[in-house]
């Protein structure tokens, strides 16, 4: 029995501990937001998952591997998809035909939790994606406006104004929303 942490909900899975964790989440727990790209040369890092606060590969770590550690997948970065970078994407048309997106969300979200204010040489160095359709020359902007977004927000929700609450401050705060799917 393999327990572990996946978006926010302790879970255990009863399948071989050799078993790679993007099978787990996609099959067992439908989570299909993670993708499954191939592995090996070809491997796009579409099946990225936040691991512990980094972005690593979930088809190159087992069930084994996972257990006991927090697992964040794109479903559980932003279930409303207010995320920063997620914001970032749409805003900077870096979607094109979506497969790469959630990886490359995942492995951007990872760089900004462990530096604030990434130069354009970090960005590029912390995306290891691959996107067939292109999208890298947006990825630098989208990362530095996610950044941006994620500073405002950081700056209302720690010193909001004397006399205004944190949840009106936070409204004064500019946001993309995407709407929800149909």
């Amino acid at each position: 029995m393999s327990r572990m942490t996946v978006n926010e909900r302790p879970v255990q899975f009863d399948l071989d501990p050799r078993m790679p964790l993007l099978y787990a989440l996609r099959e067992a727990m439908n989570l299909t937001g993670t993708k499954a790209c191939g592995g090996g040369t070809d491997c796009s890092g579409s099946c990225m998952v936040l691991v512990d606060g980094v972005a690593l590969r979930s088809c190159a770590i087992t069930l084994a591997e996972a257990e006991g550690r927090l697992i964040t997948t794109i479903e559980g970065l932003s279930r409303d998809r207010s995320h920063p970078v997620q914001q970032a994407m749409v805003a900077q048309g870096a979607i094109q035909c979506g497969y790469c997106t959630p990886g490359i969300v995942i492995s951007a979200a990872a760089l900004l939790m462990r530096n604030t204010a990434p130069t354009s040489e970090d960005i590029v160095g912390a995306i290891p994606n691959i996107c067939r359709c292109g999208v890298y020359p947006r990825l630098v902007k989208v990362v530095e406006q996610a950044a941006r977004v994620a500073q405002r927000q950081e700056r209302v929700s720690a010193a909001p104004a004397p006399g205004i609450s944190p949840e009106d401050a936070a409204k004064a705060v500019p946001a993309l929303r995407v709407p929800e799917s149909e």
